[in-house]
């Protein structure tokens, strides 16, 4: 929330959530997750808006968690910093600092960087933007194992834009232009030694914008002096990332040396190029054939977007292994997918099918010939077992530390309701128009060949095999078939509970 900005006890709050830094980790990954975001119109951070059910900046933090080997990951929070740190929680190896003022990414990495004992530490630095939600942990480890054999002092991650060029508002990558055709073998001595195609800089869209069009941008490599039209600047369709990797010592003695001569009087942390630059340290720029991982958002219809393409992307993980209705409405936890391709990878034959507008949650643990039809709602730890059929709308919850069951052959019909610790037997029925929840203490227990029908509400009770329930509401009841019954089924219908507050109920 904004007022830690303002309340004392900021700081202590952040670092009751923070683990220590470790010295003695080859890694530090820096997440800027401090900004406004104010193109977004939402009263909750741009940091906490989801990509698949997940908060972009969580999943920034994830694709360090597995992209690095045990790194340090330092978290940067600023507005809304409270309900950021809340959402991401106390984790191994994570801490966060607080940029009470943004004054730009570059002072959020001096921030940053404070909280590191500079004559304790020797390793990598990376830096990632919060907003970057479609990262994973293929490029962080491709990002860091490129690094690592380039012996550079820098790199910056790069991307091509394919969109329409006027709809491109990302910092623009600054090369040492390559030479004509017709300049070929005209050039100097000194021209021969500079590094054609070399990264110098990275110019921000607002202040290609603010550049005089009849004035050519002007910068200085070496001793030769070049230049580019704001024409050409705008035209540049390579852009910076927002990713990076540093040697710590020269980030360290540079990082203070920025300087906020721009149009948003801003400190920049891609002036960090050019300063590598000018004090002899190596700068180059990686590019990437998978462009999506790069994106970033400002508003609503870039986060649209992307959470389209994480949906794409988990569709096309799952296309020839199970089925799915509608590719583009549809919801499978991450961890749920990686359960279904570990059980197609073992041979096993999982024939699931999975309805429009199905939603799989984290912990659900499907299994082989289950069918999920239309706008079936899954959340929290639920078993399936085998040939299981549950039918439009129908809503299946939990708890954290409780489970729902649910035997072979069971079907679970339209629209019904079914919440907290409950266990349902082999073969058993539930129609239309129920409802069955059990808490901590008391279990909804269904054994084998139950069938409830109609409008019945059974919670924390326990129905033994081959009963029917139907128009009832039973709580905290055992039912089973009376030993003088001679029928295989025993049915149990009208079943009322005594009338608690009747004395408020009069005729009209």
């Amino acid at each position: 929330m904004e007022e830690i900005k303002n309340n004392s006890n900021g700081k202590l709050f952040i670092e009751q959530y923070s683990s220590q830094f470790d010295y003695s980790r080859k890694e530090t990954s820096i997440i800027l997750a401090a900004g406004h975001g104010k193109r977004i119109k939402s009263q909750t951070s741009k940091m906490l808006h989801k990509i698949l059910e997940v908060p972009t900046v969580e999943r920034v933090l994830n694709a360090c968690e597995n992209g690095f080997t045990n790194p340090n990951i330092i978290v940067v929070v600023g507005i809304k910093a409270e309900d950021v740190v809340k959402a991401v929680g106390k984790r191994n190896s994570v801490s966060y600092v607080l940029q009470e003022v943004q004054h730009g990414t570059g002072h959020a990495l001096q921030i940053a960087i404070e909280k590191i004992n500079q004559s304790e530490y020797d390793g990598t630095v990376y830096v990632f933007p919060g907003d970057m939600g479609l990262i994973n942990a293929d490029t962080v480890r491709f990002f860091n194992e490129e690094f690592e054999k380039s012996q550079l002092d820098m790199m910056v991650l790069t991307g091509i834009y394919e969109g329409e060029i006027e709809a491109n508002n990302y910092g623009r990558i600054i090369r040492v232009p390559v030479l004509s055709s017709e300049r070929k073998g005209k050039n100097t001595k000194e021209e021969k030694s500079i590094g054609r195609g070399k990264v110098v800089g990275i110019l921000e869209y607002k202040d290609i914008l603010n550049l005089d069009p009849k004035k050519p941008f002007k910068f200085k490599y070496g001793k030769i002096s070049y230049e580019y039209t704001r024409k050409q600047l705008l035209e540049n369709r390579e852009f910076n990332s927002g990713l990076y990797a540093f040697k710590f010592k020269p980030l360290v003695e540079l990082i203070n040396k920025i300087e906020s001569n721009n149009v948003q009087k801003e400190i920049y942390l891609t002036d960090l190029i050019s300063l590598f630059n000018q004090h002899g340290y190596v700068v180059e720029a990686l590019s990437l054939k998978e462009q999506y991982v790069l994106m970033g958002f400002n508003n609503k219809s870039e986060l649209k977007e992307m959470d389209a393409i994480a949906r794409k992307l988990s569709y096309e993980k799952l296309r020839d292994i199970i089925t799915i209705d509608d590719p583009d409405d549809f919801f499978i936890e991450e961890s749920v997918i990686e359960n279904i391709i570990a059980m197609d990878s073992q041979g096993i034959l999982l024939d699931i099918h999975i309805g429009k507008g199905v939603y799989i949650g984290k912990g659900v643990h499907l299994n082989c010939n289950l069918s999920l039809e239309k706008n079936v709602f899954l959340e929290g730890e639920i078993h399936f077992g085998r040939n299981v059929v549950v039918k439009d709308n129908a809503r299946l919850t939990c708890f954290y530390g409780q489970k729902i069951i649910i035997g072979n052959g069971v079907e679970i019909f339209w629209s019904n309701v079914i919440k907290g610790n409950v266990e349902i037997g082999d073969n058993t029925k539930i129609e239309p128009g129920v409802r069955l929840t059990g808490n901590d203490q008391f279990p909804c227990q269904l054994g084998a060949n139950v069938t409830v029908r109609g409008l019945s509400y059974i919670f924390a009770s326990k129905v033994e095999d081959n009963i029917i329930i139907e128009h009832s509401i039973l709580k905290k009841k055992k039912i089973s078939k009376p030993i003088a019954s001679k029928s295989d089924i025993y049915c149990v219908r009208y079943y009322l509970p005594e009338v608690e507050g009747k004395d408020a109920v009069k005729d009209i």
